[in-house]
């Protein structure tokens, strides 16, 4: 019989999940709202209340988000992309590279690195192809869990019923131990997420930010190719490869003030000044992945208080403002104001002028580059009407291969067992702070706060389960079940135990719940034990069907702008799939007598 706390504690369970899938309040706030209701129901301690908050999980993931956004930052990414991968234009193709990538990384690191990795990639994919990364975030996280299945050090769960079957047969699994079975579900997966993307809705982020309304794809800039560029001594056609079509080259200027036609074969010398137009995103892409100088390359400087903040704002010319009729050269702008004009829009016309020689008119909406403390005087003074702020990489200092370098460092001191990979994702996100890749104003937006909120809330809630006794009155269901099927159904069993468990609780408590369950159901039908350890660390680090399971799952949901039910689309058939695939597979390969 069920005890009043057990039944409260599967109520509350049952309560949320209903929201979730209900959708009409964000997940942050049907988080908040459960652990109201469990601490009301004297499911959850008060003491236990918010003990969420300084969990592992809610630590790896707001760390992974920082790290990734450093990433992402760099410009590492777009070089890759264009180095390696040029031609990939189908969805399904970019969907491929990006999934087995996922896959393979994961077997080797820690699966949310892995993931975190790749995710720049995926939205640099997302705007080639004009499609929302939504399309390629959830595939990507369920292959880093498939991925993750192929050695022991892929994903928790491995690692721990590793040790668990040590304690009970003195033999612990090995490294590859897995890989046959892992390998084989990977493999039917992948192929399962290239075929069936389509089952993922495209969603954009839940919060669409007022600055996302802007929509200026015209600016003009002008960038210098110097001695060390990507396509010195090379022809046009490689700089409008890099461009790959959201970029314009309107002229080219050599010394002399000689203007060459943007043909295809003109070859680029050093010095060469180059005019295009594009979206700020396109310019700074080509700037990065083509290393030109943007403008005449003059960074405002420092003040006599010491360092200031550089920042590229956005501003419209308005009517009563003195700049009209004058030019950025007459004004000499840097040498008065040590602010810096990068770029220029003028609606419904090309400008083909050097940009300090383009004189401003009402309308032009302009990008300068200046102290963050000294520029909302500058705007004033100057009759300026700032857009809505947004993130501008244009003109940015790049730290190159560092934030690679930094996540680089903390996977590979979790893969090598130095550091816990909560400690080494934090040191890497603090690490990407100290060395400036993510400037301080753009931290806790890069962090996505409802997210860990909603992760902080649920973890007591989850636990509930375990502290009431209902895992345990689960168990002995599952005895009870058992005994009366076949070997192959009781195998089926313990894996789809172990799937249905994991959302509620992390998936390495999963393991520490079910696995003794498993070894003794196993012994008591005079099985061996090692294809239903395996099975439930398979059935562990197999959550598809919601966002809570696992860290990976929850990485993607803020950038993706996934609801809740998003998730058993795709999730639910790859599931039966794994079962499918599982089942025969342990059998195979850890025979049951």
């Amino acid at each position: 019989m069920l005890t009043l706390p057990q039944i409260l504690s599967f109520a509350v369970i049952a309560l949320m999940m209903a929201a979730f899938i209900w959708g009409r309040f964000r997940y942050d706030l049907v988080a908040a709202l459960a652990l109201l209701t469990a601490l009301a129901a004297g499911v959850v301690p008060f003491d236990r209340a918010f003990s969420g908050f300084s969990d592992d999980i809610v630590i790896i993931v707001g760390s992974a988000l920082l790290v990734s956004a450093g990433v992402a930052r760099s410009g590492i990414m777009e070089y890759v992309l264009q180095r390696y991968a040029p031609d990939v234009a189908s969805v399904r193709g970019q969907l491929a590279l990006l999934v087995v990538t996922v896959a393979v990384l994961s077997a080797f690191v820690k699966n949310i690195g892995a993931l975190a990795i790749m995710i720049p990639i995926a939205f640099q994919f997302a705007r080639r192809s004009g499609i929302s990364p939504s399309t390629f975030l959830m595939p990507m996280a369920f292959a880093s869990l498939l991925g993750g299945l192929m050695t022991q050090v892929g994903t928790s769960p491995n690692i721990v019923v590793s040790r668990l079957r040590g304690e009970l047969t003195g033999t612990p699994f090995t490294m590859f131990d897995f890989t046959p079975v892992g390998l084989a579900l990977t493999a039917a997966g992948v192929v399962f997420l290239v075929l069936f993307y389509w089952l993922v809705p495209q969603r954009q982020r839940q919060e669409v930010a007022l600055h996302e309304a802007l929509d200026i794809k015209d600016y003009a800039a002008e960038v210098e190719v110097g001695k060390d560029s990507a396509v010195v001594d090379r022809p046009l056609a490689e700089l409008l490869k890099i461009a790959a079509g959201d970029s314009v080259i309107t002229s080219i200027l050599r010394a002399g003030g000689l203007r060459i036609a943007p043909l295809p074969d003109a070859i680029l010398r050093a010095g060469d000044i180059v005019l295009i137009e594009g979206s700020h995103e396109a310019l700074d892409r080509l700037v990065a992945q083509a290393k030109l100088s943007l403008g005449d390359s003059r960074r405002p400087t420092r003040d006599q208080d010491g360092d200031i903040e550089v920042l590229a704002t956005e501003a419209v010319v308005g009517e009563r403002s003195s700049l009209i009729g004058w030019s950025a050269k007459r004004l000499a702008l840097y040498d008065r104001f040590n602010v810096n004009l990068l770029a220029v829009s003028r609606k419904g016309e090309r400008l083909d002028q050097r940009l300090g020689a383009i004189a401003f008119r009402l309308g032009d909406v302009v990008v300068l580059q200046g102290d963050r403390k000294a520029l909302p005087e500058f705007l004033r003074e100057f009759g300026l009407l700032p857009l809505a702020e947004r993130p501008l990489l244009l003109g940015s200092a790049r730290r190159g291969l560092v934030p690679v370098l930094i996540l680089a460092a903390a996977m590979g001191s979790t893969a090598l067992g130095l550091l816990p990979v909560q400690i080494a994702f934090f040191a890497a996100a603090l690490a990407m702070v100290l060395f400036r890749v993510i400037p301080t104003r753009e931290i806790y937006a890069a962090v996505d706060g409802p997210i860990l909120v909603m992760l902080a809330a649920l973890i007591p809630v989850s636990d509930s389960l375990r502290s009431t006794g209902a895992t345990d009155v689960l168990a002995s269901w599952l005895a009870d079940l058992g005994r009366s099927l076949p070997g192959y159904g009781s195998l089926a069993l313990i894996l789809v135990a172990a799937m249905a468990v994991t959302p509620f609780l992390n998936n390495a408590a999963t393991v520490l719940v079910m696995a003794p369950i498993a070894a003794g159901f196993a012994a008591n039908l005079h099985y061996r034990p090692e294809a239903f350890l395996m099975a439930v660390a398979i059935g562990a680090g197999c959550d598809f069907l919601t966002p809570i399971g696992h860290q990976c799952n929850t990485l993607v949901m803020g950038p993706g702008g996934y609801r809740f039910s998003d998730y058993p689309r795709l999730g639910l058939p790859l599931s039966f799939l794994v079962i499918v695939v599982a089942v025969p597979m342990l059998m195979l390969v850890w025979p049951l007598k």
